[in-house]
């Protein structure tokens, strides 16, 4: 009989042993008080693969004792979906994980839809794409949806502690050291996917000669072997990683070319593919924004072009976007707006929406003086016609401070200057 990998044994078994994720299973939260009640309801996980999605549903499942199937809506028709109804009759409930939930048919969805409505089986839904978008809305609308998040390098840390001790799922009854470079280079190099550092652990492990003394010792080499990712080996602090990237944004940022396509060259030796189009893609739209709104769709294209090809090409793409984003004009007007937005809110200025804008749509709306007097811009030849929009404690307040960056900024900010002047 084939063991099965180390991230397969390492799943937990209760929710009190899910690593992350606390937002959903940490104490008092939401899916920790439905176990607890006993009162669970079909969900949809989703998130980045290897975070998580099936860990929360098999220790659901183990929390509350309940028979727990896994089934993937591609591979699996809709006879093998009727074996666990039956299951499900005759136990009085079953948890359902069902993953690629997105890819689920109008039929299979059909045959599911009586028993999510009668509770004998309770789907839990696993998928990486948005559910707001992938998913039919008839199963969307009877499951809660939770978005997992990448698990922290702490986090990543603690599961890779936890596999090395463990005797009895994990790989404590071998006699491995682990250098604290690699165990770092293992929790940060996988992008938050716990499944692939696991696996690539087990992998130094098996693959591992040991010593005389009968050790097995994984240094970083070996871990950038297992991972096929390089190590920042200079990161003393496990700080190096984070300064590359803060460096890199800094350089696009200060529009130098050379300097900013050097950090992108770190970041690629290292295979940081997730860090490298995340970061372009901040960028485009915190430091250029309204300067130039299309850099942010071409930096779009570049980074699906980058993740659809894959590296050593994804390389050319890349670069393409960071020296356009480096030669761009520069604007976070955007950015400081909703920022200073935002302050007002969690400050406590929200104020009233004024009477003139409120929904009259509804029987009694008119009578209680919502939506009289509200004047419809397109009835005016300039589209615009002067009547206040925000709360009377906040009339006055500017959040948007122009800019006159580039040519498309420019032109919004003569029209903004000029709906103000006539304010």
């Amino acid at each position: 009989m084939s063991i099965k990998p180390l991230a397969y044994r390492m799943r937990p078994r209760t929710i009190n042993e899910v690593i992350g994720q606390q937002h959903l299973v940490g104490e008092g939260k939401i899916i920790d008080r439905m176990v607890k009640a006993k009162q669970l309801s079909s969900m949809i996980l989703y998130g980045p693969p290897g975070i998580g999605k099936t860990s929360i549903a098999s220790a659901i499942a183990g929390s509350t004792n309940y028979a727990f199937r896994t089934l993937n809506a591609v591979t699996n028709n809709k006879k093998d979906m009727a074996v666990i109804a039956e299951e499900a009759k005759m136990s009085g409930k079953v948890i359902l994980l069902l993953d690629e939930v997105h890819r689920l048919d109008k039929a299979k969805q059909d045959f599911l839809l009586p028993y999510l409505e009668n509770g004998m089986i309770t789907l839990i839904g696993a998928t990486t794409s948005n559910p707001y978008h992938a998913i039919n809305p008839a199963i969307r609308s009877r499951c809660q949806i939770f978005e997992l998040k990448p698990l922290s390098a702490e986090d990543m840390k603690l599961a890779l502690e936890n596999a090395i001790k463990d005797e009895e799922r994990g790989l404590g009854k071998q006699n491995i050291s682990v250098t604290e470079e690699a165990l770092l280079h293992f929790a940060r190099a996988s992008s938050g996917d716990v499944r692939s550092s696991l696996n690539a652990l087990e992998l130094a492990a098996l693959s591992t000669k040991p010593t005389e003394e009968g050790i097995v010792e994984i240094n970083v080499e070996t871990a950038e072997e297992c991972l096929q990712k390089k190590s920042f080996s200079h990161d003393k602090d496990g700080d190096a990683h984070y300064d590359v990237l803060s460096g890199f944004q800094k350089s696009i940022r200060g529009s130098d070319v050379n300097a900013a396509l050097h950090y992108l060259g770190r970041l690629l030796e290292a295979g940081d593919m997730p860090s490298i189009t995340r970061r372009l893609l901040v960028i485009a739209y915190e430091d250029i924004g309204l300067a130039s709104p299309q850099a942010g769709q071409r930096t779009l294209a570049a980074v699906e072009t980058a993740e659809k090809i894959g590296f050593p090409e994804a390389r050319i793409p890349l670069a393409n976007a960071v020296i356009e984003l480096c030669l761009s004009p520069k604007s976070n007007t955007a950015i400081s707006a909703i920022d200073a937005a935002l302050k007002d809110i969690r400050s406590g200025r929200n104020g009233e929406v004024p009477a003139h804008l409120k929904d009259a749509h509804y029987a009694g709306a008119k009578e209680l003086g919502r939506g009289i007097e509200y004047k419809y811009p397109h009835d005016y030849p300039s589209g615009w016609v002067k009547q206040q929009y925000l709360p009377d404690t906040l009339k006055n307040a500017r959040y948007y401070e122009p800019k006159e960056t580039g040519k498309f900024e420019t032109a919004i900010s003569q029209v903004y200057k000029k709906i103000m002047g006539q304010k």
